[in-house]
């Protein structure tokens, strides 16, 4: 709780005015039944039309008056829980922009959708109306129960016997009803998923006629959902019903004992009736608590869910990193091994010892599930090393800052991500403040500029979700204009052209070797032509270095470079 209205700190001002409108409303409601009580017992009994039409008029301002705050609430408290709902988000994307790629890897992205967008809704409608419904029921609830209690106490004391009972029906119920609605949102998570997946993927679903499959999976995941919420209304349903129940058993003893109270002289006409409204605006409140104990249920799960994420342990560097600067590129890998958590206990790479001087190319080749893009992706410390150490100019890379350390590396995959946006955007990504020169001069490296400057908006075409409107090589080229701009010392191209055609191949490979001019690269490639001219080439298996040496040097030993060379 105390974690949950600290995000109200940066919006107090707002909060208050709210709570502010939300009692004077509260208060408002508390004259009706007194200035019908007066005109009832005095002032009807009398004829006295003067004084009932003042307190006419004057009902009639704190209406209008009444009006005034309700807008302040209906509009002012969304903008509170709005804003609260934009901190949190924020916060919770910053989190995952700053999270290791291993939570990635288990975790799907309509998931991680879910909670961004689905459970801080549900935040923000408990940040606005929890605390409003909370405060305005329990001034009205206070009010109401000293004017019934100066208006008759033992009828008071008759009524509110039940209310223990309510209490003790509610605590019971609660525990099940949030584990039920906190199952609801791991069920949604997965649709969510499955319905990212599926769309990313519609053209294999196409291709592979697995329209059915796909509808399979999703009423798998959606009958699921139905399942958890079936149960979580189902308790919603129970508490709900035996409050109302409450209510109405609570008006059955009013009209019995303050009807048998009216006929024994007890209480007069005008307190029976303000008793009556008064009983209302005090079973009001109880009703707008039930209702805002669903919204606390489903918020309080989505929080929850919010936290587990926002404690997750980010990427941090060690105390006394430091930024490096401009690196020259000699890359040391000594006694490295690694394994991937998800696999248990075997090691991706187990004690790999090279080197790899700066301002020369190294390729890794050999079978699928070597270990040849895990070392890639350990050089930029994507994931942390178990054993041993991975060196760049004698360094640890451990004791360089991340930031330092990857604005020194660039990267070139077989599967090119590129962002919703125009080209200028995907660019510009390799270094955001570069000017209009220096980014043309990158796109005209990577041979893409008089194609992109044949477009009707140049720079400025959308190239669609993952660059979809854009061709293999024309995506190919992009990310080498990016990493041109970037200009990186050390180059990580992987599987960069086995997506391509051989004649976009060959084009692509021209830029890659203009891109590679003076920098330490590395290359996985499957395609033995593309890496003949590396200065070393490692042969990776499971068992590790398996062979090393150049493409004469290999082909000389008969080994396993020679049998993939003879398969390539």
């Amino acid at each position: 709780m105390k974690r949950f209205i600290s995000y109200y700190k940066p919006h107090r001002r707002l909060f208050f005015i709210d709570l502010t409108a939300a009692f004077l409303v509260a208060l408002c409601d508390e004259f009706m039944p007194l200035i019908t009580r007066r005109i009832i017992n005095e002032y009807a009994p009398s004829a006295n039309f003067a004084m009932m039409a003042r307190w006419s008029i004057f009902l009639l301002a704190v209406y209008l008056v009444k009006l005034g705050l309700n807008y302040v609430i209906g509009y002012w408290g969304h903008i509170c829980g709005v804003r609260i709902q934009a901190d949190m988000r924020r916060e919770l994307f910053n989190h995952l922009e700053v999270l290791p790629v291993s939570y990635f890897d288990d975790h799907k992205t309509g998931a991680i959708m879910s909670r961004i967008v689905n459970d801080l809704q549900e935040i923000s409608e408990m940040a606005h109306h929890a605390p409003e419904n909370i405060f305005i029921s329990g001034v009205m609830l206070i009010v109401s129960f000293v004017m019934l209690a100066r208006i008759n106490l033992a009828l008071t004391a008759v009524v509110f016997s039940a209310i223990p009972v309510a209490v003790i029906f509610a605590v019971t119920i609660r525990t099940r009803q949030v584990n039920a609605f906190a199952r609801s949102r791991a069920e949604i998570a997965k649709i969510n998923a499955e319905a990212e997946t599926s769309i990313a993927g519609i053209r294999v679903t196409k291709a592979f006629n697995g329209t059915e499959l796909e509808e399979k999976k999703f009423r798998n995941a959606n009958r699921g959902y139905i399942e958890a919420r079936s149960k979580a209304y189902k308790y919603l349903a129970v508490f709900n019903s035996g409050m109302v129940f409450m209510t109405d058993f609570m008006y059955l003893v009013i009209v019995v004992v303050g009807g048998f109270f009216l006929v024994s002289g007890k209480i007069n006409a005008g307190d029976f009736v303000a008793y009556i409204l008064y009983i209302s605006l005090f079973l009001s409140p109880l009703r707008k608590l039930v209702d805002t104990y669903e919204m606390i249920v489903e918020g309080s799960s989505g929080f929850k869910r919010f936290c587990e994420v926002i404690d997750l342990p980010a990427e941090e560097d060690s105390p006394d990193a430091f930024d490096p600067g401009t690196l020259e590129g000699t890359i040391e890998f000594d006694n490295v091994s690694f394994r991937y958590v998800r696999e248990g206990d075997k090691k991706v790479i187990d004690h790999v010892s090279f080197t790899i001087p700066k301002g020369t190319t190294s390729a890794f080749v050999g079978p699928s599930g070597g270990g040849k893009t895990t070392i890639c992706n350990l050089i930029p410390r994507f994931y942390e090393i178990e054993d041993g150490a991975i060196r760049i100019d004698g360094t640890d890379i451990r004791k360089y800052t991340r930031a330092g350390l990857r604005r020194n590396i660039g990267m070139v995959a077989q599967d090119v991500f590129l962002f919703n946006g125009t080209i200028r955007d995907n660019i510009l990504y390799g270094k955001p403040d570069a000017t209009e020169e220096e980014m043309t001069e990158a796109a005209k490296k990577a041979e893409i500029h008089s194609y992109i400057m044949s477009l009707p908006d140049a720079y400025d075409t959308e190239v669609g979700e993952r660059g979809l409107k854009l061709s293999g090589g024309q995506r190919q080229r992009i990310a080498i204009a990016r990493v041109f701009l970037k200009n990186p010392k050390i180059l990580i191209l992987d599987e960069a052209t086995s997506a391509l055609d051989n004649v976009t191949e060959v084009q692509i490979q021209k830029s890659l070797e203009k891109l590679s001019e003076g920098r330490t690269v590395l290359v996985v490639a499957h395609r033995l032509s593309t890496i003949r001219h590396a200065r070393n080439i490692f042969v990776i298996t499971e068992e590790g270095i398996a062979e090393e040496g150049t493409h004469e040097e290999l082909l000389a030993k008969n080994g396993v470079y020679k049998e993939l060379s003879a398969i390539a």
